[in-house]
């Protein structure tokens, strides 16, 4: 079995899940397959740096004196604004040396930086795409999805996706199985699909800044099942049809007819993920009507049927990493 050398790339002002995250998975997959990943750390001068957070990482080695890895991952954080030129030279220098180059969050700017990412597929973090899109046109920004694989480039939104992503990476490598029973153990999602979007119907939409409306949201939330077409909402709402539509998009920044089917998806999600109901219960009670229409909305969103989506969190034959 080859072993598959990790190499994270450490810098003041990186965020601490964005470098724990993602080496908690591959060291999880390395207890459970000995041999199957060497984690390493290396900042440019081999000192320790301090997170964002406060926390001090005390790196394995040096930049300069790390050998080409197999996976090479670019964390981000408050330190990617302005980054050490050095940093960036040796990116652009070394970092092509890497079989695999991955960034999680902020750090798809140092890549970009680097000159990484031209004419490649990329993501980041929600609030950083138009700065990525702005600064670097030659990368191809794709603002929604948790991660963005493009060949030997994986690039990842912001913080959390960077563990998404890293699953992904072990299940790519070693199966499904050893990355469900990581999953497991961290008490996480396996695995968010990658075209997934970074935001759920709630953090996607604006609050409305108008009580009737933000009870409509609220309502939409609690009721998925329920008739929510726009006659029935403007009606909770009090208002007419046509105002209350051009109210809703104004104020919460989709239509109401969006928001009702991300709300609907989440819903179907989270009933697949924690009950044992019955697709057919599952679309009935989520408001989808039949298992075909949820189906379709699956895998126009998720690129999963609800029943794959379902197996997904099946237990796995393997053994859990220990805590």
């Amino acid at each position: 079995m080859e072993q598959r050398d990790v190499l994270v790339v450490l810098f003041d002002g990186v965020q601490a899940l964005d470098v724990c995250g993602p080496l908690d998975v591959f060291n999880g997959a390395a207890q459970c397959v000995p041999g199957s990943y060497r984690i390493r750390t290396a900042s440019l001068d081999g000192a320790p740096v301090r997170t964002t957070s406060g926390l001090t990482l005390v790196p394995d080695l040096t930049l300069t004196a790390a050998p080409a890895p197999h996976t090479l991952l670019v964390p981000g954080g408050q330190g990617t604004r302005i980054p050490d030129p050095r940093l960036i030279a040796w990116l652009r220098e070394r970092a092509p040396r890497a079989r695999r180059k991955v960034s999680v969050c902020s750090g798809a700017l140092l890549l970009a930086e680097a000159g990484l990412l031209d004419g490649r597929r990329a993501t980041t973090h929600w609030m950083l795409c138009d700065t990525l899109a702005k600064r670097f046109p030659a990368v191809q920004v794709e603002p929604e999805p948790i991660y963005v694989r493009d060949g030997d480039l994986a690039t990842s939104a912001g913080v959390t996706a960077g563990i998404d992503l890293a699953l992904a990476l072990v299940e790519e490598d070693h199966g499904r199985d050893l990355a469900l029973a990581i999953a497991r153990h961290l008490v996480v999602f396996l695995r968010r699909p990658g075209n997934q979007t970074q935001f759920s119907a709630q953090l996607a939409a604006q609050t409305a800044q108008r009580r009737p409306l933000r009870d409509v949201q609220q309502w939409i939330t609690e009721n998925p099942e329920a008739d929510l077409s726009v006659d029935a909402l403007a009606e909770r709402a009090r208002l007419s049809p046509r105002h209350f539509a051009r109210a809703f998009r104004e104020e919460t920044g989709m239509t109401p007819g969006r928001y009702v089917d991300r709300v609907r998806l989440e819903a179907a999600r989270r009933r697949l993920e924690d009950t044992a109901d019955g697709i057919e219960q599952v679309a009935r009670r989520c408001g989808y009507g039949t298992p075909e229409a949820m189906r379709r909305a699956f895998l126009r969103v998720l690129g999963a049927s609800p029943a794959e989506y379902r197996r997904r969190f099946q237990p796995a034959g393997p053994p859990v990493p220990t805590a």
